[in-house]
């Protein structure tokens, strides 16, 4: 699995717990980042796409983190994970910049999904997603879901 994502994580909270969880998953999430466009809020976009799109292999199978993409849960977050593992393609997860994502990326993508409707830090959203991964491949193994008997 390969997260590809803009801008850099710098030394702190959210890349000690990005190791964290990086260390756990199997298999492992490599992570790229690319650099912040400049410019206009358009031509960051632009630039920021066609960084994220050189980082991912032609046919990898990518998904993409919008706000606008379908919410999910994580018991079905795991199973999409499963079936886009199933595919056999390497799984790309795209995060985007402050000034989100430029049309082509959304065009390109296999998958969309949100972490919710509220704004998060974009370098929050590695964390949150790492650790979503983890708990999908938990969830995949037969871990019991602490969520699961909630009436």
């Amino acid at each position: 699995m390969k997260l590809i994502a803009v801008g850099k994580l710098k030394a702190g909270p959210e890349q000690e717990l990005l190791a964290r969880y990086r260390a756990r998953l199997r298999p492992k999430l490599e992570v790229v980042e690319v650099a912040q466009g400049r410019g206009s809020p358009t031509e960051q976009k632009r630039r920021e796409a066609d960084a994220l799109l050189a980082a991912c292999p032609d046919n990898a199978f990518v998904i993409v983190l919008d706000e606008g993409g379908p919410l999910m849960d994580s018991p079905v977050f795991a199973a999409k994970l499963q079936q886009w593992q199933e595919t056999g393609r390497l799984v790309c997860f795209m995060i985007g910049g402050a000034e989100g994502l430029d049309a082509a990326i959304i065009q390109r993508a296999d998958a969309l999904f949100s972490l919710g409707k509220l704004t998060w830090p974009h370098m929050l959203v590695r964390v949150m997603l790492a650790e979503q991964l983890f708990r999908a491949q938990a969830i995949q193994t037969g871990h019991p879901y602490h969520k699961a008997g909630r009436p």
